[in-house]
């Protein structure tokens, strides 16, 4: 018994995928959605802290109240060490930047010495954080050279691997097309290679801007006598509860600050490309 092939046309319509780019009253209606999924978490997360309060003595867990009395008295008296952390955290994540897609780019067009900076950059990411925070106590008399050097040592890798990764993603066509005109190796670089890794430097601050601001409150910590860091270990040596998490509450307004940020300069360098949705 014979059965009918399929007509190569339906099998065409049955695979595709539909691409429509999002319109403002969806996008609206997104926000939302994440306005009030934080809002919601936010709440549920106080509600714990304070229920958890009436049971438990003060240097344990205080009271939403006494915490955030604290948030208000740093605001008043020690803002100048969100300051110092902010400028820290935005000198070492510029710094990595500049560095790590440098070192990147080398890897992805000098095939003679890119093997070789690879490896030495895959190494760097084996190395713990806490051996150079170490390091940077025995090799640097300076404070602020000890939170930079452990910062860029430790952020570096991630610009220069993705960087990496976006050239050799580069498409075969394309490069093909550029080589035919004969271009200068600068040339390639401004007019092919820079456009293409903007996305992958733009995603990588995104992903580890967080992470960073956590790594530079250790590096305070353990560095410095000043910043965020430093002012939530004397905290915990005087065994106040409510000014760890008053800290903590203000790094993260801090780190999504950062996060805004960043995701508004994405979308200013990135505007010539459409955003699509897939339903």
């Amino acid at each position: 018994m014979s059965t009918k092939p399929q007509d190569s046309s339906d099998q065409t319509e049955n695979s595709t995928i539909a691409v429509e780019s999002p319109t403002p009253l969806a996008s609206k209606k997104y926000f939302k959605r994440d306005v009030i999924a934080n809002v919601v978490v936010v709440a549920l997360i106080l509600l714990t802290m304070e229920v958890w309060s009436k049971f438990t003595p003060e240097y344990i867990m205080p009271s939403v109240g006494k915490s955030s009395n604290y948030v208000v008295r740093i605001i008043g008296e020690d803002a100048i060490h969100i300051l110092f952390t902010l400028f820290r955290l935005l000198l070492a994540v510029g710094f990595s930047l500049l560095v790590g897609s440098f070192i990147g780019a080398i890897m992805g067009m000098l095939k003679n010495v890119g093997p070789f900076i690879k490896s030495a950059v895959i190494i760097d990411t084996g190395v713990p954080a806490l051996s150079w925070m170490l390091f940077a106590v025995f090799w640097f008399k300076e404070p602020e050279m000890r939170v930079f050097f452990i910062m860029a040592m430790i952020l570096i890798p991630f610009y220069a691997l993705n960087v990496y990764d976006a050239i050799r993603a580069l498409p075969t066509d394309l490069v093909e097309v550029v080589e035919i005109f004969r271009p200068s190796r600068w040339q390639v670089l401004r007019l092919l290679i820079l456009p293409h890794v903007i996305p992958y430097i733009l995603m990588t601050t995104k992903a580890i801007i967080g992470y960073a601001t956590r790594m530079m409150v250790f590096a305070e910590l353990v560095s410095v006598s000043t910043g965020m860091g430093a002012r939530m270990g004397l905290a915990q040596n005087n065994f106040e509860m409510d000014g760890v998490i008053a800290w903590t509450v203000l790094l993260v307004i801090l780190n999504l600050s950062v996060q805004a940020l960043v995701a508004l300069a994405e979308k200013h360098l990135l505007k010539w490309r459409p955003e699509v949705s897939v339903r």
